[in-house]
């Protein structure tokens, strides 16, 4: 069965950190491109970074130089690790697995984090 599961999301007070896993199944997963997305409340899904499948990463600014992204190959799974959270990462985060050059384009279910005192 091919799927992403995402894990690790929980509540978190303000410069908190949280670490949040993405698992995949039933796909050559060294060969796709992940991507971490959020979706706040009445917001649209926006983009926080990515790390191809060679390993390069990129962030959007409202994270760059707070959060991390990295893959281990070995163990099917992406890491989005969080640091110096603040309110307004709250938000469901998802992960994204392209393939671009075999139109696979997989999502995973999502996973909570809220950041409050």
């Amino acid at each position: 069965q091919v799927q992403l599961v995402e894990s690790g999301g929980g509540l978190v007070q303000p410069g908190g950190s949280l670490r949040l896993s993405c698992t995949a199944s039933g796909i050559i997963f060294s060969r796709y491109d992940i991507n971490w997305y959020r979706q706040a409340p009445g917001k649209q899904r926006e983009l926080v970074g990515k790390i191809t499948s060679a390993g390069s990463t990129t962030y959007s600014d409202s994270v760059k130089g707070r959060f991390t992204i990295s893959r281990d190959n070995a163990k099917n799974t992406g890491h989005l690790q969080m640091d110096s959270l603040k309110p307004e990462d709250t938000a469901v985060y998802y992960c994204n697995g392209l393939r671009r050059l075999m139109g696979s384009n997989i999502w995973g279910q999502g996973t909570q984090v809220t950041v409050s005192s």
